[in-house]
């Protein structure tokens, strides 16, 4: 299952973005997405999105 952005919660920083080892985090209206066919919750290690994520709880299962 992939993981998913708050778009409410999302403060626009990027710090994800760099983080996925699959690309699979991009801009899109202002706020950060992430692309669910590409996402495999970093294949059961840590997430680093979550991990650099300012926000608690911003990023979460989908």
């Amino acid at each position: 299952m992939a993981l998913k952005i708050i778009a409410d919660e999302c403060t626009s920083c990027g710090a994800c973005e760099f983080e996925c080892p699959n690309a699979a985090i991009s801009s899109k209206g202002g706020t950060y997405v992430i692309k669910a066919s590409a996402c495999t919750e970093c294949d059961g290690d840590a997430t680093k999105c979550q991990a650099v994520c300012p926000v608690e709880g911003c990023i979460v299962q989908g």
